[in-house]
């Protein structure tokens, strides 16, 4: 599960993704456990929930980026692009409004498709998190 957004960037709403891992991480009791991971350029926690094993991801890279990060980290967990989930804000949601998505374009949004060239896929299922047009 990787938490897309603008590192070190928190609190803004470009950055949601990465603070839905923060609160999933506090739900799993794993928030303690967060280490920085320099094969991959990013922090990253090791979870269980419902017998799944879950790698959450946050990239230490700016958004249009974070897909160097992610394609890396799947690569040292053994991941295919099937297996990946992306947490990222969406202008074209209202504030708070989410919605689920298996693959497809990126429809404009930079760090989707810095995943999907990355991953040579599209195959992702995207947790979309709305933050409305200022």
């Amino acid at each position: 599960v990787a938490g897309l957004g603008n590192y070190g960037l928190w609190g803004t709403r470009h950055s949601v993704g990465m603070a839905v891992l923060d609160r999933m991480a506090r739900q799993l009791a794993v928030a303690e456990a967060w280490r920085v991971d320099r094969r991959c350029c990013a922090d990253v926690a090791l979870a269980t929930a419902h017998g799944l094993e879950l790698v959450l991801l946050k990239p230490r890279r700016f958004m249009n980026l974070n897909g160097l990060s992610v394609a890396s980290a799947a690569e040292i967990y053994s991941l295919g692009p099937e297996d990946i989930y992306l947490v990222h804000d969406d202008l074209d949601k209202a504030l708070g409004k989410v919605a689920i998505k298996l693959g497809g374009s990126a429809r404009g949004h930079n760090g989707v498709q810095s995943c999907i060239s990355a991953l040579h896929s599209s195959e992702m299922t995207r947790l979309r998190v709305g933050i409305g047009r200022p």
